[in-house]
């Protein structure tokens, strides 16, 4: 059993914790998140649920925790497993490296600390939906990337992954059978060119995809997802759209490859 504690979300302590555990293959984890653990009270509570947790199974619980409050920390440590403080890791050595002491504060990374870096990325995330699967052709100008690919290609999760964690303004375009058809760029696109990324996908993935949302259907068929990827990646080809297939990949990994290939980065920090 690992329980992921934070002070705010939630959202470090998970990333940072299942990255850890990600080297464990092999080993199935059972995962809690008790996020705004902030006081005394919630402190207490959050060991006695794990002193529960503990008493009824067969292992050790792993607790990992990033949050901030001496008096929080000291009560988390008394629960009866593994503690892993990974402030405590690297704050210590940070400050020794820079010549000052930390100011802990609650909720700098995922929280209203900044207010303009807030704001940016919910901006960031209003263009990605206003501009999700071509609802909406306008202000592609200030669009940071603009992805074209046939439906269920990821390409939604990938806009909305690179506006939310990255700050980018990313717009999605449907390759259509007329577009696929006629062999050629939307007329809307071409001048957007520079700013272009195709994503492309496995056919049996895409029909499994598919299928899930319309099974039986010819938009689900393995012969239309042959066809639509096979035509989506000749017109990457003929007009040097650089392309990452998803079928293998993370949004994560899209993401960062997109990226990459674009040589864009962070806006919000």
């Amino acid at each position: 059993m690992v329980y992921f504690v934070s002070d705010r979300t939630g959202i470090t302590a998970e990333a940072l914790g299942n990255t850890l555990l990600t080297q464990f293959a092999g080993i199935e984890f059972r995962r809690t998140t008790l996020p705004f653990v902030n006081s005394r009270e919630r402190a207490e509570q959050a060991v006695a649920l794990i002193s529960e947790a503990a008493r009824l199974a067969p292992e050790r619980p792993l607790v990992i925790s990033t949050t901030v409050n001496d008096e929080v920390r000291g009560i988390l440590r008394g629960a009866p497993g593994l503690f892993l403080d990974l402030f405590d890791s690297y704050v210590p050595l940070l400050e020794r490296e820079l010549g000052i002491g930390s100011t802990p504060s609650v909720g700098r990374v995922h929280g209203m600390a900044d207010a303009e870096r807030y704001h940016a990325r919910i901006d960031a995330i209003n263009f990605a939906m206003a501009h999700d699967d071509g609802l909406t052709q306008k202000d592609y100008e200030r669009a940071d990337v603009v992805l074209l690919a046939p439906s269920r290609c990821g390409k939604t999760p990938t806009c909305l992954y690179m506006a939310l964690q990255h700050g980018l303004y990313a717009a999605n375009y449907p390759l259509t059978d007329e577009d696929l058809e006629k062999a050629r760029l939307p007329e809307l696109l071409a001048k957007y060119q520079p700013k272009l990324y195709g994503l492309s996908s496995e056919p049996e993935r895409l029909h499994r995809v598919r299928s899930e949302r319309r099974p039986g259907s010819r938009y689900a068929s393995l012969e239309q997802c042959t066809y639509e990827l096979r035509q989506a990646d000749q017109l990457y080809q003929r007009h040097r759209i650089p392309v990452v297939n998803s079928a293998d990949k993370s949004v994560e990994e899209m993401a960062v490859t997109i990226m990459q290939d674009k040589n864009l980065r962070r806006q919000v920090f």
